[in-house]
């Protein structure tokens, strides 16, 4: 399927049968109809990032799927930013040691510089993503702790960064650097993956410092999920401001921002975005999107229109928090353009999910309401919701 997928001409074709895609996957009633019907967007409806060209640009995590059809005129209206959801990851643009492909990248890269859209580098390093080679010793051995495969992983890293900085430098204004470094189950804060078992953090210093060397006007984050958890929100903190007093050229601090229609608060967000403006620190939200369900087990067959509903108001009161911090949020992006393509679908569980501002047709959701205009969305449903499978 995915090969006739791409093998057809741009445009709804291409995207009826990237709809038929995800309904084969998660076959709920409304995306089998949806399937049959091809996909137009709606052209009478306020653009999201013009909505917001006082506060921040409105940006996009997009793969290949994004730039055709249907798909790119959405993200044409609504987006003026994109980041690469997981073509610039190290599994994808390095697989074998020296061997970039930077051929899924560029054509991304391409179609933003076409539209005058800006472009975050996402991500230089990550505990996941990564291909086998990475962590084998000289000898092609899985990686212990010695002094010899610290030297040998931080040069590996450096080659990395310095030829994809470089590749990019004059179109990819900010780069998550390194993503996901804490854990807040450990005593000292510190994810222990094979990257900080071999390196300590100086993993961490290497990447900025290399980052920094190749690309000096580029902005660079450190990036993380749950930033609002007190515990973890702590042990990031005390990193920035380590790496701020010793020079380590750290720009701001990027929010996932995943979310769902429970948590976080839009107060933990102000109190969040603040502490890490007050060491001096940018921020943007990075991979914004909202799950419609509160816990990793439940599951609709068909959601209901008052969960919808009550998403576009979660939508709306984090939103407010971001007008608030207008001046300290310097980008807003979502994981995704619309629902027909979210990695929420899989995870944490195989089910339906519908995360973003755009339903799975490229309609305009209570969501979208929530986030442009407020005072469009329908008054909220007391009941508790029927439909709910666990």
């Amino acid at each position: 399927m995915t090969n006739l997928v791409f093998a057809a001409q741009p445009g709804i074709l291409m995207s009826t049968l990237l709809m038929g895609c995800m309904c084969f996957l998660l076959p709920s009633r409304s995306c089998q109809t949806a399937a049959l019907t091809p996909l137009q967007i709606q052209d009478n409806i306020p653009s999201v990032y013009q909505t917001f060209t006082d506060y921040f640009p409105i940006g996009a995590a997009i793969w290949r799927g994004d730039i055709t059809g249907p798909h790119s005129d959405l993200l044409k209206k609504h987006f003026n930013s994109i980041t690469t959801e997981n073509d610039m990851k190290w599994k994808s643009i390095e697989p074998a040691e020296g061997a970039f492909d930077f051929a899924a990248a560029d054509a991304l890269v391409a179609f933003a510089k076409a539209d005058h859209m800006r472009i975050r580098g996402h991500t230089l390093l990550w505990h996941k993503q990564n291909p086998a080679w990475l962590f084998k010793d000289a000898n092609g051995r899985d990686m212990q702790p010695t002094a010899e495969n610290k030297v040998l992983l931080l040069k590996r890293l450096e080659n990395h960064i310095r030829a994809v900085v470089s590749h990019y430098k004059d179109d990819v204004y900010a780069w998550d650097v390194v993503n996901e470094v804490i854990d807040p189950k450990e005593p000292d804060g510190f994810r222990r993956t094979r990257w900080f078992l071999i390196t300590g953090t100086n993993y961490i210093d290497t990447a900025f410092r290399t980052a920094h060397k190749i690309a000096p006007n580029a902005k660079l984050y450190i990036n993380d999920y749950d930033t609002t958890d007190p515990a973890k929100r702590t042990f990031l903190y005390n990193l920035v401001r380590d790496l701020k007093s010793r020079g380590v050229p750290i720009n701001g601090v990027g929010h996932q921002m995943h979310s769902n229609i429970g948590y976080p608060s839009a107060d933990a967000i102000v109190e969040t975005v603040n502490m890490f403006s007050g060491l001096g620190m940018d921020n943007q939200i990075t991979e914004l999107d909202i799950s419609i369900y509160k816990d990793s087990t439940s599951s609709y067959r068909d959601v209901p229109e008052e969960i919808l509903v009550q998403q576009g108001y979660r939508y709306r009161d984090l939103f407010q928090a971001f007008r608030k911090l207008k001046g300290k949020i310097s980008a807003v992006t979502f994981w995704g353009e619309a629902d027909d393509h979210t990695w929420l679908k899989k995870f944490p569980i195989q089910r339906l999910d519908l995360p973003l501002l755009f339903d799975e047709q490229l309609q305009a959701k209570p969501a979208y309401w929530g986030v442009v205009e407020p005072s469009r969305l329908p008054a909220p449903a007391s009941s508790k919701p029927a439909g709910i499978v666990r």
